[in-house]
């Protein structure tokens, strides 16, 4: 029988690296508390990713470590607390416990970048991670929709001396649209400042409090309402949407390319291409790519940006937006797994983007 103590335990865990730091967890400090009773081991262990490979990874790493020092006989009881990665820097005032937003966009209209965003987010709200929505399509909302939420309205709450709008919440994600504010029937007239000035209110006026990842679904194209985001806050990256076709394919290097520009300078995580094929439901191991096969990948490709997912053509998605409960909730349907694939790997490009890249900064846009 091997004896547990605090050395051998510490020379144990030093075997295990973590694998979004790529330092062992005592040299990254990962190891939060231990408590050694006899044979019994109480050990809590951070992890700097909510995505459910990463933990478990984590945890049959140290399983293993811990069997390999002192054998089978000893018991464990292992807690991992997720500490969502962020690089913020500046503008702390501005949604000060948010770590993460992303941008969602899409060079053209018609693409399902708002189906990608609503699903995308109660994805990520599912790994246990704290998720927020604003809904920045300010001419065409469709997130109160999509979410069931449409008949409500946000409360307003007096916090340190200062009225705020507080999200509606549904699903696990908190949410701001436009749409709270409007009938449903009434259209948005606006020049672009009034726009930018209703978007900047729901960073401003509104109580977020802690997020992990905050998703921005913005309207097609590139415009004003895309500046005044990158010009408020300092977004961490863009996820791009695009549909198969030549004509959706020409705008989605316009997009990148907006994000790319040096005043701009907001990372581009990758591009998720939807409507990807269709598998009909009486025959679920076909595919028919009705739109074209291999377009956005091989769009991805000459850009040197990663192919984040591939989303199918399925009527649940649409009956999911259209009844307000995003197929992504519904465990048994195939279409779910691709939206649970996709926050995976948004979740590893956003830790890489961390890791890697230089911090968050507001954008430095003066004109154009």
């Amino acid at each position: 029988m091997k004896p547990i103590t605090q050395d051998t335990l510490i020379a144990a865990l030093k075997t295990v690296i973590d694998p979004i730091a790529k330092e062992d967890l005592i040299t990254s400090g990962k190891v939060r508390f231990f408590e050694i009773l006899d044979r019994t081991l109480n050990l809590e262990i951070e992890v700097l990713s909510p995505a459910l490979h990463v933990k478990k990874k984590v945890e049959n790493a140290v399983r293993a470590a811990l069997a390999e020092a002192f054998g089978d006989d000893f018991t464990l009881n292992l807690t991992l607390t997720v500490n969502v990665t962020t690089r913020r820097s500046g503008q702390q005032d501005i949604l000060p416990g948010v770590k993460n937003i992303i941008a969602v966009a899409s060079g053209k209209g018609g693409v399902g970048k708002s189906t990608v965003a609503a699903n995308l987010a109660v994805a990520l709200a599912q790994t246990g991670a704290k998720v927020g929505l604003v809904d920045a399509d300010i001419y065409g909302p469709s997130v109160p929709l999509m979410f069931d939420v449409e008949n409500r309205r946000p409360d307003v709450r007096k916090i340190d001396d200062k009225n705020l709008i507080i999200p509606v919440e549904n699903y696990g994600v908190k949410m701001l649209s436009i749409g709270f504010f409007a009938d449903v029937a009434q259209a948005v007239v606006w020049r672009g400042p009034m726009a930018s000035k209703a978007l900047k209110q729901m960073f401003i006026d509104a109580y977020w409090g802690e997020l992990d990842y905050m998703l921005i679904d913005l309207p097609p194209g590139t415009g004003d309402i895309h500046l005044t985001l990158v010009q408020s806050v300092p977004v961490t990256g863009a996820v791009i949407v695009s549909t198969p076709q030549k004509v959706a394919l020409a705008d989605v290097q316009k997009g990148v390319s907006m994000f790319r520009l040096p005043a701009v300078n907001v990372p581009v995580l990758g591009v998720v291409e939807n409507m990807a094929y269709f598998t009909p439901a009486e025959l679920p191991e076909n595919k028919y790519y009705i739109f074209g096969k291999d377009g956005v990948k091989n769009m991805a490709d000459s850009l040197e940006i990663p192919l984040l997912g591939e989303i199918p053509l399925v009527q649940s998605i649409r009956e999911g937006g259209d009844t307000g409960k995003p197929v992504v909730l519904d465990e048994a349907n195939p279409a779910s797994a691709a939206f649970k694939e996709l926050a995976e790997q948004v979740i590893l490009r956003v830790n890489e983007r961390n890791l890697e890249q230089q911090p968050t900064k507001v954008s430095e846009v003066t004109r154009f």
